[in-house]
């Protein structure tokens, strides 16, 4: 009797789940429709090919033939057999060393020249933001090409004033500067998020320290940067992630080969040659998973770093 006493509610709630179920499926169906086209493309598009793509690490495949798991081999063969594997590596970290901390400054002192206030500000971020939409196009690594050519702009402007430029693209000791310079030249996009972290500076601060005779320097450095901190920790989170991925100035510019003589030879570049020049699927994917680890090693140690350097308004 006590047993069926027990059973009853249970029963109970066993009927009156599926209701429960389908009065929730009813009043959320919207929005698990709407959600739909981005849970499937992420299933699909994204998660999908990543594992994909982790199996295929461990294989040997070429696109042609089924794919034959060989463990560790391909990270093995990366490490120790693999001079162009070190060689990209290097190329792409001298290019983020250079290129990230370049294009942060250079971004901040814009923003903070558009910070005084000036009439025309919106036609100025629109001016100074374009190259960040354009930048990353076929159309403007063409036009880089040409301007740093042997007789490109850049020569002929120097040859003006009596100086004999090099060949920029063609010579490996200026090829990887003018694709930093090119990463520079995109400075729009920090730079609109560094104005508008600016914008949040109480300026009452700089009134007290203009009044106890704090210089600009000291204003720049005790005041702006503590408290701009946070933006600047994420634009330089984001930057440092793009440049690693960096691409296509460097395929158009040494014409997919990572030249002269390796010098812009960015890590895309060589898992692209990899993947698409020798069909060598297995070994890039190997490559692409390196290269996540890096940048996630990157990011952590940026995170880790905070705590020394980033100050939250409590």
């Amino acid at each position: 009797m006590a047993e069926q006493t027990l059973s009853r509610p249970a029963a109970a709630r066993m009927r009156a789940s599926p209701s429960r179920l389908g009065a929730a499926m009813r009043r959320n169906g919207a929005g698990y429709l709407f959600l739909a086209p981005w849970l499937l493309g992420f299933f699909l598009l994204t998660l999908g090919p990543a594992l994909a793509s982790l199996y295929l690490s461990f294989t040997d495949f070429d696109l042609l033939t089924t794919p034959e798991f060989i463990g560790a081999q391909n990270y093995v063969r990366m490490v120790t057999q693999d001079p162009k594997f070190a060689a990209s590596m290097k190329v792409t970290l001298l290019y983020v060393l250079l290129s990230v901390p370049l294009k942060l400054a250079f971004a901040l002192a814009v923003a903070m020249l558009l910070n005084r206030g000036m009439q025309g500000l919106p036609v100025y971020r629109a001016i100074f933001y374009l190259p960040s939409l354009l930048g990353t196009s076929v159309a403007i690594a063409v036009l880089w090409r040409q301007l740093f050519a042997s007789d490109g702009l850049v020569n002929s402007l120097l040859a003006q004033i009596g100086i004999e430029g090099p060949s920029w693209i063609s010579n490996p000791n200026y090829s990887l500067y003018t694709l930093v310079v090119l990463s520079v030249w995109q400075f729009g996009s920090p730079m609109i998020i560094f104005l508008a972290g600016l914008r949040q500076i109480p300026t009452d601060m700089y009134e007290a320290a203009s009044l106890d005779g704090a210089s600009p320097t000291r204003q720049f450095l005790r005041i702006t940067l503590p408290l701009l901190s946070p933006v600047v920790f994420f634009n330089l989170v984001i930057q440092t992630i793009e440049a690693f991925k960096a691409f296509t100035p460097a395929f158009i510019i040494s014409g997919g080969s990572g030249g002269p003589i390796n010098s812009t030879l960015f890590y895309t570049l060589y898992l692209y040659q990899e993947a698409f020049g020798y069909f060598r699927m297995g070994y890039a994917s190997a490559l692409a998973w390196v290269l996540v680890i890096i940048i996630a090693i990157f990011t952590a140690i940026s995170f880790l770093s905070t705590k020394y350097w980033v100050h939250h308004d409590d």
